[in-house]
């Protein structure tokens, strides 16, 4: 039988569904059971695609129904929303109508992961009338940071001063398959992530937009680039509570996972055009 397309939910949803039509064909006499049909591009994204967050969450917990953050630092917010392709045709409209007024969508991961949905989110969000932008998954211990820069440049991570495109982000977090932080050192982890930002910065005007939770930072980096790169900070709970080393505030705050990935923009709406523009 074949799986139908997810248009948006986690990635449980879409791995439940594909394990479900595995036990229910397995229940079947051998001489009945067909030969199972999954649709190869969901069997793409879940044999692939790690989503922003998913590593993070594994790692420190995650308490998915904290949906209004108390930061009482914050004194104007623009809530947005994440995805990749664990999230298929996005309804923009929905989000839209639910107060998102800017979306980051996943394009690449390493130096061969394309996601295979990014059209339709990249300019469905944009269609709608969201600010958005692009993120790449780091895979450290595969390839050189500026290599992946340029993977991620070549297929949707680049940027335009059009008022609408927020500058691409750095997704660093847990290592999905190995060593938590890849095997590196933490000054051979800050020349790659130096080498990346390089490499983006040279290829756009821009410096990435670096995506981390403060643990994982603590354990595997211990460069600042504070001067440079906007914080973006994963922590699903009420309050960002202590941020990386050297940044004295986060821009971006992922508190939870839960219908999607969702976050507050630490400022108003002007603020967040101020950072798409440059």
């Amino acid at each position: 039988m074949k799986i139908p397309a997810i248009p948006r939910g986690r990635r449980r949803m879409l791995t439940a569904v594909v394990s479900a039509s595995v036990l229910l064909l397995s229940a079947l006499p051998a001489s009945a059971q067909p030969e199972p049909t999954v649709d190869p591009i969901d069997r793409y994204v879940v044999e692939n695609d790690h989503p922003m967050g998913s590593q993070i969450a594994k790692h420190e917990g995650n308490q998915q129904m904290v949906l209004v953050p108390q930061d009482i630092g914050a004194q104007a917010v623009v809530y947005g929303i994440d995805v990749s392709g664990w999230q298929g045709n996005v309804d923009w409209a929905h989000w839209w109508g639910q107060g998102k007024r800017f979306a980051y969508v996943k394009a690449t991961e390493g130096t061969t992961y394309q996601n295979p949905y990014f059209a339709q989110q990249y300019n469905g969000s944009y269609n709608v009338g969201m600010i958005r932008g692009s993120y790449h998954f780091a895979q450290p211990a595969k390839s050189t940071g500026a290599a992946q820069a340029d993977y991620f440049v070549n297929n949707g991570g680049g940027w335009s001063r059009d008022g609408k495109t927020l500058p691409g982000a750095l997704d660093m977090e847990y290592n999905p398959s190995g060593a938590t932080c890849y095997g590196l050192s933490k000054p051979a982890m800050t020349a790659w992530i130096k080498s990346f930002s390089d490499r983006y910065h040279a290829r756009t005007t821009r410096w990435p937009v670096i995506y981390t939770s403060t643990s994982w930072w603590s354990q595997c980096v211990d460069g600042d680039f504070s001067s440079t790169s906007p914080l973006w900070v994963a922590r699903y709970a009420s309050s960002v509570g202590a941020l990386p080393y050297a940044w004295g505030f986060y821009t971006i705050w992922q508190y939870s996972s839960s219908p999607i990935d969702q976050n507050q923009f630490n400022g108003a709406y002007d603020r967040l055009q101020a950072l798409a523009n440059g």
